[in-house]
């Protein structure tokens, strides 16, 4: 297929170019840099330098001998986007082209101007440049986990079936965000099930939790095609962070008690979620929702686990409780479904001490570029 990946510059958008790229389909990327913009404004830049998308492409056609096509500019800017859509004609478009961070959204009124513009203007125009230019095509929206909140009842995988006062329905399922972040992902959904029913548009919504590692079967020969690796507090998640407050000797950051709890995976099963949505598409006119993740664990159980295999490889790891700056609860029930990406047949990469071993010994190899004064920035939510 003909797969155009907005977002392809980042943490997730390179590897799921090169995945799809080394799986036989024909592949685009667009981007226009603004997480490294605000990495850069911010100073949090990753823990080591990651090259430019044209000079990605070079590696990757060097190291595959396939060929992956780079557009840059701003999706926000109709002109553009329509170019891209009308040049290109894309059979599935996946969807990564937003300001990616919760703590980013919640630190000053600029960042949460620019949080809502971005994400909610590129959600608009990839829906409405799809109807122009590519119809049929199918658009695989990466959402978040964080939609859902933390109810107080097992959360299902995007819909709820109700019966009130005799009569039953089926509805998107509640959704209480945790951050501005998660709040313009709310909105991405109620905007792609609106076209969904107006325009029969076909979509999968990925509703994804918080991602961990580096490693892919892509980029493991050759450490220039690796995505990057963010440890602070703004661009970090946070098992990455745990691994390089381990490696640096910085106390883990727990945050207040510890026990929020949410569903993890590893890369690896981000590209396999996605080659997977794309390979067995959603029907015209339907919104499908996977919960994308594969495991969960609470932020307690993580830094339990990166002590233990620190503490093997002579790290001698500390664990420390600091205020918690978000509003969230730090002791919850926790029970979603993510059936339906297993059924299509994703094969989980657990979080086993190798694999985590194998992260911490990564990152020990880059100690030396670790700057401590990035790892806490202590933004509160209120």
């Amino acid at each position: 297929m003909k797969i155009l990946v907005l977002g392809g510059d980042g943490y997730l958008g390179w590897p799921t170019a090169m995945h799809l790229s080394a799986r036989g389909h024909e592949v685009a990327v667009v981007d226009n840099y603004l997480r490294r913009r605000l990495a850069t404004e911010e100073d949090v830049d990753p823990l080591y330098a990651v090259p430019n998308l044209h000079e990605r492409a070079t590696l990757w056609r060097e190291a595959s001998g396939n060929s992956i096509g780079v557009h840059i500019g701003d999706l926000c800017d109709w002109e553009f986007c329509a170019g891209v859509f009308s040049s290109f004609r894309p059979d599935a478009v996946v969807h990564y082209a937003e300001q990616p961070a919760a703590p980013y959204s919640m630190l000053n009124r600029r960042a949460a101007s620019l949080t809502l513009h971005n994400n909610l203007g590129v959600t608009a125009n990839t829906i409405f440049a799809v109807r122009e230019f590519a119809p049929d095509a199918h658009i695989v929206k990466l959402g978040t986990m964080g939609e859902y909140g933390t109810p107080d009842i097992d959360i299902e995988e995007g819909w709820l079936d109700i019966e009130h006062k005799g009569r039953k329905d089926r509805f998107l399922f509640p959704r209480q965000a945790g951050s501005l972040y998660h709040t313009t992902k709310v909105m991405d959904t109620d905007l792609l099930w609106y076209y969904v029913r107006m325009w029969g548009l076909r979509v999968t919504d990925l509703m994804q939790g918080p991602v961990y590692g580096v490693f892919t079967d892509e980029n493991q020969a050759d450490e220039r095609l690796l995505p990057f690796y963010s440890y602070d507090e703004i661009f970090g998640t946070v098992l990455n962070r745990f691994v390089i407050q381990a490696v640096c000797g910085h106390p883990l950051t727990v945050y207040g008690a510890g026990g929020q709890t949410r569903g993890y995976l590893n890369i690896r099963d981000t590209l396999n979620c996605v080659r997977l949505s794309i390979e067995n598409p959603a029907d015209a006119g339907e919104l499908r929702i996977f919960n994308q993740f594969t495991e969960t664990f609470s932020v307690n159980d993580l830094a339990g686990r990166v002590k233990r295999v620190g503490d093997e490889l002579g790290m001698n790891v500390e664990i420390r409780s600091f205020p918690n700056p978000r509003k969230e609860k730090e002791e919850h029930y926790y029970n979603p479904a993510h059936t339906g990406l297993l059924e299509l047949g994703l094969e989980p990469h657990f979080l086993t001490d190798e694999v985590l071993a194998q992260l911490m010994q990564f990152v020990q190899r880059h100690e030396a570029q670790i700057r401590e004064d990035k790892i806490r920035r202590d933004i509160k939510w209120d």
